[in-house]
């Protein structure tokens, strides 16, 4: 069975930073675009970062949501089959529950990755919680 496992949410105070880990269990991530999403109480789900390895490196960076470009890195290790989110400089509006995605790689190109209907695989979410 698929499995997106997040983990590293917690509570900090703004200007902080937390990294969030998505673990991925059956799934051959290294061909998929994965992403992360965030989903605030009342809002609907935001595409955060997206990135596929089958994506030749010559053009292969991750996307970003403009709300986070500059703070927040999505990378991966291979050898552990973890995606991970680095997040820094913390703000109260990014207060929200984190959720890891997979999809096909082709999900990874600058219009497609945001629309989270298109990922195939979530995780259960990881809450972060920001205060001023």
């Amino acid at each position: 069975q698929s499995r997106l496992i997040e983990s590293g949410g917690d509570s900090v105070q703004a200007g902080g930073s937390l990294r969030l880990s998505c673990e991925v269990s059956s799934l051959s991530y290294k061909t998929m675009c994965m992403a992360w999403f965030r989903q605030a109480p009342g809002k609907e789900r935001e595409g955060v970062a997206a990135f596929s390895s089958a994506i030749p490196a010559s053009n292969s960076e991750p996307f970003y949501g403009d709300s986070v470009l500059g703070r927040f890195t999505m990378s991966q290790d291979d050898d552990k089959s973890v995606v991970y989110l680095q997040m820094n400089s913390l703000k109260p509006e990014d207060t929200a529950m984190y959720y890891c995605a997979a999809g096909s790689w082709a999900l990874c190109d600058g219009a497609t990755w945001p629309h989270d209907k298109n990922y195939a695989f979530w995780g259960q979410g990881t809450q972060v919680t920001v205060s001023s």
